[in-house]
């Protein structure tokens, strides 16, 4: 191995300096042209875990920040016992959790009753979009829902596109999220699932899938 002497060190450090000087002289003339804001609709979608929880990252981000936040969850069942719902629960001043679901679609097996849990999750949803109270609102498996026809689509993207407050954040998460949507979104994240430790045997884990 060649060692390396106080001038190597010095040069190596020289041109990362200029390097880093360049990339933030570029980054701040970009940075520059971005000054606009408004309510955005943001989908999390794909086979791979974390939808959920980035879009939880996003809602305490809210509430650390003192801003009122409302969740609507359409597949989880008011008895399951989930993280954060007990941790929003903390928080009552400044976050309206709704459990809606009626649990995964295999569980209860009956298409009427999981059409009218959506029906009456969207209704909710669509109180709490346009509720002043609110910054954010997420809509936690909404795609789900989309997904089987438990609601029109067409329905759903005219009412986000049409009618959300325009400095309303909505927060759409659940796989398979339909074009229509995904074209009306503002940032739209699709997570790839690489390896999930289910297909090795091990079960969903407190703390990390609840």
């Amino acid at each position: 191995m060649t060692a390396t002497t106080a001038a190597d060190d010095d040069a190596v450090n020289a041109r990362h300096h200029e390097k880093m000087r360049k990339h933030k002289a570029a980054r701040d003339k970009i940075m520059a042209t971005k000054s606009g804001e408004k309510g955005l609709i943001i989908v999390n979608t794909g086979t791979g875990k974390g939808k959920t929880s980035a879009a939880l990252g996003m809602v305490f981000r809210h509430i650390g920040h003192g801003w009122p936040v409302a969740v609507v969850q359409f597949i989880k069942s008011p008895t399951w016992d989930t993280g954060e719902a007990k941790l929003l629960a903390k928080f009552p001043e400044l976050a309206t959790l709704h459990i809606m679901g009626e649990g995964f679609t295999w569980e209860t097996q009956d298409r009427a009753r999981d059409i009218a849990a959506a029906e009456a999750a969207w209704a909710r949803a669509k109180e709490l979009i346009l509720d002043d109270r609110h910054r954010l609102v997420l809509l936690d498996e909404l795609n789900i829902v989309l997904r089987y026809d438990y609601l029109s689509v067409a329905e759903v993207v005219t009412f986000l596109r049409e009618h959300k407050p325009a400095d309303k954040h909505v927060v759409v998460t659940g796989r398979n999220a339909h074009a229509d949507l995904i074209e009306i979104a503002d940032l739209v994240t699709d997570m790839t699932l690489v390896k999930h430790p289910f297909r090795q045997g091990i079960k969903a884990q407190k703390g990390i899938e609840f």
